[in-house]
C-alpha cells in the first residue's frame, strides 16, 4: 500500500502502530470476543472503557 502524507488543516496523520493497534482490537477488544461496536451501551466491558475514557479526561484537565 503506498504511504499519503496529509499536510491539511483538518484530521492528523496517525501512526501505524496506532492504527494497526486499532485494527486487532477492532474484531476483539481486550479478549472480550467482541468489537466495541457490537458492545451494549450497559454491558461491563463497555461501562470500564466509558469509566477510563472519563478518567483520563479528568486527568488531561
Amino acid at each position: 500500500m503506498k504511504q499519503i502524507y496529509n499536510f491539511s488543516a483538518g484530521p492528523a496523520l496517525l501512526p501505524k502502530e496506532v492504527l494497526q493497534r486499532a485494527q486487532a482490537e477492532m474484531l476483539d477488544w481486550h479478549g472480550s470476543g467482541m468489537s466495541v461496536m457490537e458492545m451494549s451501551h450497559r454491558g461491563k466491558e463497555f461501562t470500564s472503557i466509558l469509566e477510563k475514557t472519563e478518567a483520563d479526561f479528568r486527568t488531561l484537565l
